[in-house]
């Protein structure tokens, strides 16, 4: 197994390190570095950069507009762009439905959809869970009934992060209740403009809203916005779970997020405390733990070899991570993490707190947010069950 990178891998970094230099606005950075929240404008517009780039789907093949990229090269533009602070691509169009559409779509469904996910002009939303229906996913009941050349959608979806700025929607619904629930479901995609689509946003703790319920009464969808075939949504679903799984992990965030901890550590003067370093120690310890885990996942496919089926291992493992040091940042800032009054950090004036405490607000709220993170994209409790079998034997 060789983890070394290639003088040409090397030559990419800097390719597209000095790109993103060059191209990534300040003011975004800024925001990422800080843990500020980001508008849907600031996600867009550099979602419209990189797609002029043609690297907002940087995952693709060339067949589909992508720049087909070799795994080691998507790997060292996610690492470049996090480490120069760059939100992360908004994953429900390139990452998500993008590879359903080209694995099992039809040719015309794939020039329909396609080129809005890579310009990044279209926003998608994901409308997977349902209440009661969540990490027992294929127990959903939206259903999907087909009359000519219409289905006529009906239920409710819940959780759908950002679904208040969605155009389009994704979704898994019911159109059979024969033999096992798995073998119901259809994958079905839907403009959010439709009549009969409403979206309620689930206000959180912080006073934030990032995720919605919503509801279909009597929504019509034309019966070619079906992917693939009907009651084959389940092998859909699994298809694009895995690249979920694999993005929930993000390593180089989590790199990123990591040297943040310290700064803050340092800042609010516990860098210094011998218990606390312990803690950061092992975060690292644990990120680099990871980090060779996608490595080795790399080194595999690059050689030509099977890599290991380990999307659920790289998500239960990224996103514990992703709680530590969000505990760590709040625990470093202490009292100074607690207020957080969405108006006043707006309107600016949280900046003139004494001692420069104003970065600190958002740390509570990110820590309760975090919560979230070892349940969707599959229960961690599930995942455990899932590499045990696949993984472990």
């Amino acid at each position: 197994m060789d983890l070394a990178f290639t003088p040409e891998e090397q030559a990419f970094r800097e390719e597209v390190r000095a790109w993103v230099a060059d191209n990534l606005p300040q003011d975004i950075a800024h925001k990422v570095n800080e843990g500020l929240e980001l508008s849907k404008e600031d996600h867009q517009r550099w979602a419209r950069i990189l797609g002029k780039k043609g690297w907002l789907g940087y995952g693709w093949p060339k067949q589909f507009g992508g720049p087909g990229w070799t795994a080691v090269q998507k790997h060292l533009f996610e690492e470049e762009t996090a480490r120069a602070g760059a939100p992360r691509v908004i994953p429900f169009g390139p990452v998500m439905v993008a590879p359903v559409i080209m694995a099992f779509g039809s040719r015309e469904q794939q020039e329909r959809f396609l080129p809005g996910i890579a310009s990044g002009e279209v926003w998608w939303s994901q409308g997977y869970s349902e209440p009661g229906s969540g990490s027992d996913l294929a127990s959903l009941r939206t259903r999907a009934e087909r009359r000519g050349d219409k289905y006529i959608i009906n239920g409710q979806k819940t959780w759908t992060t950002l679904g208040q700025h969605g155009d389009w929607m994704f979704n898994l619904v019911r159109t059979s209740t024969e033999g096992k629930p798995q073998t119901g479901i259809s994958f079905i995609v839907l403009d959010m403009k439709s009549p009969g689509v409403s979206v309620r946003p689930i206000r959180l703790l912080d006073g934030g809203y990032e995720v919605n319920d919503v509801f279909f009464d009597n929504v019509e969808v034309p019966a070619d916005q079906l992917i693939g075939e009907e009651n084959k949504g389940w092998t859909y679903a699994k298809h694009l779970l895995s690249h979920e799984r694999t993005n929930i992990a993000d390593v180089n965030r989590a790199k990123r997020e990591l040297e943040r901890v310290k700064r803050i550590a340092k800042a609010e003067g516990v860098y210094d405390d011998q218990r606390f370093r312990d803690e950061i120690a092992k975060l690292e310890v644990d990120i680099v733990a990871l980090e060779m885990l996608v490595l080795r996942v790399l080194s595999a496919e690059k050689s030509g070899k099977n890599s290991l089926d380990i999307a659920g291992l790289l998500k239960i493992k990224g996103s514990e991570i992703q709680q530590r040091y969000s505990e760590l940042m709040m625990l470093a800032g202490g009292p100074f993490s607690l207020p957080l009054i969405r108006e006043a950090m707006a309107a600016g004036w949280q900046g003139d707190f004494p001692g420069g405490h104003a970065s600190l607000a958002p740390l509570a709220s990110t820590y309760f947010n975090y919560r979230k993170t070892t349940i969707y994209g599959g229960s961690n409790e599930v995942q455990r069950n899932i590499v045990a079998q696949t993984v472990l034997g």
